[in-house]
Order: C-alpha cells, then sequence, then structure tokens
C-alpha cells in the first residue's frame, strides 16, 4: 500500500486530509509538528510527505531541508500545502527542492491530482542522487570562483571553517569571507540551503 506522511499542525485540517487520503486508499501516517514530522519521515520512510510551512518549532522549509539532505530520504516526493501562497513563498519552496505548491484551501480534486502525479513521476524516475565530491569543479557552474568551490564542497560534506581552512591551507578569516561570497552567489542565507544547492549541482 502506498504510505503517505502528513505533516499539519493544525488538527481539524490534519484529521480531515487524513480521513479523504485513507478514504482513497492511502496509508497515512500523521504529525502535529516539523520535528515529529521529520522523525517519521526517517522512520516510516513513506512514499510521499505531504507538509504545511508554517508551524511551531521547525517549520515546512527547515523539514524539507534535512529531508533533501539525507541520502535515506533525499528523493521523497514532497508537496507543500500551506496558505503562504505568494510567488516569493512558492520560490523559496521550489527553491529548496519541494515537487509541489498547493495553496489553502486546495481542493479534493486539487490534492488527489497533485499527489498520484508526484507518485506516478517518482515510479517513472526513480530519482537517485548520487553526488560526486570528488571534483568541485560541477560547482563551478554555479558561478562560483574555483576557490569558492572548492570551499562549498567541503561545507556539503559537513566541514567547519577551522576544518576546511586546514585542509585548503587557507586562515579562518579568508574561509569566512568565502563563504559570506557563496551565500551571496547562490542567494542564500544558511549553510543548509548552500548545501542543497551544491548537492544538485555535485548529483
Amino acid at each position: 500500500m502506498t504510505t503517505i506522511l502528513l505533516i499539519e499542525d493544525h488538527a481539524p485540517l490534519r484529521e480531515n486530509l487524513r480521513e479523504l487520503l485513507a478514504l482513497e486508499g492511502f496509508s497515512v501516517f500523521a504529525a502535529a509538528d516539523g520535528r515529529d514530522g521529520l522523525k517519521q519521515a526517517r522512520t516510516q520512510r513513506p512514499d510521499l510527505i505531504i507538509c504545511d510551512i508554517m508551524m511551531p518549532g521547525m517549520d515546512g522549509y527547515e523539514v524539507l531541508a534535512h529531508l533533501r539532505l539525507d541520502p535515506a530520504t533525499r528523493g521523497t516526493p514532497f508537496i507543500f500545502l500551506t496558505a503562504k501562497g505568494t510567488p516569493p513563498d512558492i520560490r523559496a519552496g521550489m527553491n529548496l527542492g519541494a515537487d509541489d505548491y498547493l495553496p489553502k484551501p486546495a481542493s479534493r480534486a486539487e490534492l488527489l491530482k497533485a499527489v498520484g502525479t508526484r507518485l506516478e513521476r517518482a515510479k517513472q524516475q526513480k530519482r537517485r542522487f548520487q553526488p560526486n565530491f570528488n571534483d568541485p569543479k560541477p560547482l563551478e557552474k554555479l558561478g562560483l570562483s574555483p576557490r569558492e568551490a572548492e570551499v562549498l564542497l567541503w561545507v556539503t560534506q559537513g566541514k567547519g571553517n577551522h576544518e576546511i581552512a586546514g585542509i585548503l591551507g587557507l586562515s579562518v578569516a579568508t574561509v569566512k569571507k568565502h563563504t559570506i561570497h557563496i551565500f551571496e552567489k547562490l542567494g542564500v542565507e544558511s549553510r543548509t540551503a548552500a548545501m542543497l544547492r551544491a548537492v544538485e549541482a555535485l548529483a
């Protein structure tokens, strides 16, 4: 049976969506917040995730970022279902790797169509992201200099600034400067977001 993880902090809506999907033959796991949703995504390994954005503690963007950095969940189809439906919100979600974006309130037909489309695409493509960390050159295609690409390559492998400085023979201050420039060029504000962009380029 196809499994769906529903992450939604509003209890009545969560229960309505859970029932709707269950009636369509899906096995539905539900989480009331982002942290529990992330935990269930890793333990239940659902076929698809539907997630709200505005939630206390860990919002939907953070949930997606963590999932896309984990090889076990990186390819799981992910749909945002949220009241944040402005173009910048949609762009932010898509930049993090969301597969679809349904503004609330979404009709039953819209929801089921989105779910069906993403599940079918996942079956057809069976996307497998296998980043190659041996060469930083693909990262230069993101508009980075060769040295910035090297720094980002190590950032993506979880190295801190002091470690990167030692590996590349640079000062910590220089690594920090490169990191700032990388964020500016990629249009991101965090190491996690930069890592997501890098993983896509290295796959």
